[in-house]
C-alpha cells in the first residue's frame, strides 16, 4: 500500500471511523489541511460507497490538528439519490471538533468532455521548475516528504513573483496516481499566493476550504495555480485550479486563509 493511502486508512467502528494523523503530511508543527481533509472525506466515501467522488467539498477549520495523534471521525449521510450524495463529517481529535465537512458525492467514470473549461496556464515542465522549500516559505515542511512540488522559476522564491500568485506541478513521491480524493490534498498543498509577493509568510493557516472536483485525473503529473486578489487585516481569499497530465481542468478551489508573519509558527 502507498503512503497516502496507508496515511489516510481508517478503521469503521460503532458511530464512527478511527484513524492515526501521520506527521510527515505537517506544515511546521500541525497537519496540512488538506491531508485532514482527506481524511475526513475517506471516512465518507465508506459511507456512500455507490458515490465514489466528491463532487464539491466544503471545510469549516475550527483548530489545528494534532499530528501523530489518533482521530475520530463521525459521518453522517444526510440525503442520497440516484445521482447525488449529501453527507456531513466531523473529525475530533483528543475530545475537540477540528474540522466539518459538507459534501456532496457522485460517480465521475462516465463524464463526457467538457462545453466549457478553464485552459491551464502556460509554465515550464516539471524539469525546468524549481522544488518547493521550506527555507523559502519560513516553515518546516514535512509535507514534501510525501509530496513532490515543482514551482515555476519565478515564483519560486519568496516574494519574487512580484504578485500573490504560485504556479507548479504536483505528484506523489512514491508513484502512487492521482485520484480524486488526493486532488482534494492538491488544492491544499502549494505555498500560500501571498508568498509570492508578501515574501516568507510561514504557515497560513486555512479557516474555510471549497473544492469542486470536476473529473478523475489522468496519471502523472498535476498542474496548479493559485491567487489571491483579496487580502485585507490579515485574511486573504484564494482562488485556484488544477488539471491533470492530458490539460484536463479537474479542481476548482476557494478558500479563506489567515496571513501570519513566518516567525510566528505553531
Amino acid at each position: 500500500m502507498n503512503q497516502f493511502d496507508n496515511e489516510t486508512r481508517l478503521v469503521a467502528g460503532e458511530g464512527g471511523f478511527t484513524g492515526h494523523v501521520h506527521p510527515d503530511w505537517n506544515i511546521g508543527n500541525n497537519p496540512n489541511g488538506g491531508y485532514l481533509l482527506a481524511l475526513a472525506v475517506a471516512a465518507l466515501r465508506q459511507q456512500v460507497p455507490h458515490h465514489p467522488d466528491p463532487l464539491s467539498i466544503t471545510v469549516h477549520y475550527l483548530r489545528p490538528g494534532l499530528a501523530n495523534q489518533p482521530c475520530r471521525i463521525e459521518a453522517s449521510t444526510l440525503r442520497s439519490g440516484r445521482t447525488l450524495t449529501t453527507a456531513r463529517a466531523t473529525l475530533t481529535q483528543d475530545g475537540a471538533s477540528r474540522l466539518e465537512v459538507l459534501a456532496a458525492f457522485g460517480d465521475l467514470s462516465g463524464d463526457s468532455e467538457p462545453t466549457l473549461a478553464l485552459t491551464p496556464p502556460v509554465i515550464p515542465p516539471p524539469d525546468q521548475c524549481l522544488l518547493r522549500s521550506g527555507d523559502s516559505q519560513g516553515v518546516d515542511l514535512p509535507l514534501l516528504s510525501r509530496v513532490e512540488i515543482r514551482l515555476h522559476p519565478d515564483e519560486a522564491k519568496a516574494g519574487s513573483a512580484g504578485r500573490a500568485q504560485v504556479s507548479g506541478w504536483i505528484r506523489f513521491r512514491d508513484g502512487r496516481a492521482p485520484d480524486t480524493l488526493a486532488a482534494l490534498l492538491f488544492a491544499d498543498a502549494f505555498p500560500p499566493s501571498v508568498f509570492g509577493l508578501l515574501g516568507m509568510v510561514g504557515w497560513v493557516p486555512t479557516v474555510e476550504l471549497t473544492v469542486h472536483v470536476r473529473r478523475r485525473p489522468a496519471p502523472g503529473w498535476m498542474l496548479g495555480q493559485f491567487r489571491t486578489h483579496d487580502l485585507s487585516d490579515g485574511r486573504m481569499i484564494e482562488d485556484g485550479a488544477l488539471w491533470d497530465s492530458q490539460g484536463q481542468l479537474v479542481v476548482q478551489s476557494r478558500q479563506l486563509g489567515l496571513v501570519r508573519q513566518a516567525d510566528s509558527k505553531a
